[in-house]
């Protein structure tokens, strides 16, 4: 009872454990067949720019309010902790730092993972479980370059430009706060905040977030052209798509600042 157990236990792993590498695989085949339709953009150009004018639309209003309380709560919280230390001055520099190296690409790519990755995982779902995609590949039209690669430059332009927008309304809220809470001065706050903006972290936020485009378009991508099993087969794509692209955003973004910031800043 106990081997029967144990074999089913081990089959089960090794089940999933070539489900994902199986995955893996076609996901990264997914990326550099995409990559190689890249001579197309001019020709897709409509479709590039209707994929990036929804993912501007979609998360628009939600990027302003997240951005401004996340400035918010982050000058709050350590304005608090400097002024034990008669440091509160200081915030600014804090801020800034933050929001180029880390927040701003991170909070960026999950307000894109919920509102865009999600429905772009759905609607290629839809169209595989409806046939649409076979039609397509019964036209000749290939899936890559006709429904992924244009996805995928979009989010890879949108999503730097939704982490500049984040990181100016994190510093506006942040100077909000600082001169309700803490009584700094918006000039004092603003020259520190210069004084902090770096070219290098600055560059390698954009560079995150550039790469968090394409992680996030070619995931949600993939889900949703391996949905099968109907409208709950969709569901699950949609689901696997936002829970794995955020455990790759987590990932990816640990190994770049590894790579940059490891001898400093």
């Amino acid at each position: 009872m106990i081997v029967e157990t144990a074999t089913r236990g081990l089959s089960r792993i090794g089940r999933s454990v070539f489900t994902l590498l199986e995955f893996s695989g076609f996901t990264i085949m997914l990326f550099f067949t995409s990559v190689g339709f890249f001579k197309n953009i001019i020709t897709r150009r409509r479709e590039i720019v209707r994929q990036m004018y929804n993912a501007g639309a979609r998360t628009f209003s939600v990027i302003t309010v997240v951005a401004l309380f996340t400035g918010m709560i982050l000058t709050l919280q350590t304005g608090v902790a400097l002024r034990d230390y008669n440091m509160e001055e200081n915030i600014g520099n804090v801020v800034i730092a933050t929001l180029t190296r880390e927040m701003g690409p991170f909070t960026a790519a999950i307000i894109l993972i919920a509102a865009v990755g999600s429905a772009m995982a759905a609607e290629l779902g839809t169209m595989k479980v409806s046939e649409e995609i076979d039609a397509l590949q019964v036209m000749s039209i290939s899936p890559e370059d006709y429904l992924v690669m244009p996805r995928l430059v979009a989010l890879a332009i949108m999503l730097p430009v939704a982490t500049i927008y984040v990181n100016a309304l994190g510093v506006i809220g942040g100077a909000i706060i600082a001169r309700s809470h803490l009584g700094i001065s918006f000039g004092t706050f603003y020259l520190h905040v210069l004084e902090s903006l770096w070219f290098k972290p600055a560059y390698v936020g954009l560079l995150k977030s550039f790469v968090f485009g394409i992680v996030i378009s070619v995931i949600s991508c993939a889900h949703g052209l391996r949905a099968t099993d109907g409208a709950r087969g969709v569901g699950r794509a949609t689901r696997n798509s936002v829970v794995a692209s955020f455990l790759m955003v987590l990932i990816v973004g640990y190994y770049i600042t590894d790579i940059f910031f490891r001898e400093g800043p």
